[in-house]
């Protein structure tokens, strides 16, 4: 049996869209959170980042404004801290993120994916 694809996606985002299309194309049914809609737990959260290998800071979109209104940048927070960030404003997390097993990749290029496939 092979493990089950699951995106967190976010169907606004054209990167979310390819990459979903990507999976899609190559005859593959992924499960798909809509994280936006269905916030991710904290302990969600470190569990992909353990699968992608980083650590919160790199899963920050640093574009949001609630990146800047939270002042994120401050190197002196915590990962508990940032993760704590992401729990309360979905909107600063990187994505699309495509799961699979115990492995993860981020779908920026969407290209990414097919390491998955």
């Amino acid at each position: 049996m092979t493990d089950t694809i699951t995106i967190y996606h976010n169907p606004r985002c054209s990167k979310s869209r390819q990459t979903l299309s990507l999976i899609e194309d190559a005859g593959v049914s992924p499960s798909i959170h809509r994280y936006l809609d269905t916030p991710l737990t904290a302990v969600e959260l470190e569990q992909l980042l353990k699968k992608l290998g980083i650590n919160a800071r790199n899963l920050l979109r640093k574009g949001e404004e609630a990146y800047k209104e939270n002042n994120l940048g401050d190197p002196s927070l915590s990962e508990d801290e940032l993760i704590a960030a992401m729990v309360k404003h979905p909107k600063l997390i990187e994505r699309p993120i495509v799961v699979k097993g115990s492995k993860a990749v981020l779908g920026r290029p969407p290209e990414n994916v097919l390491a998955l496939l």
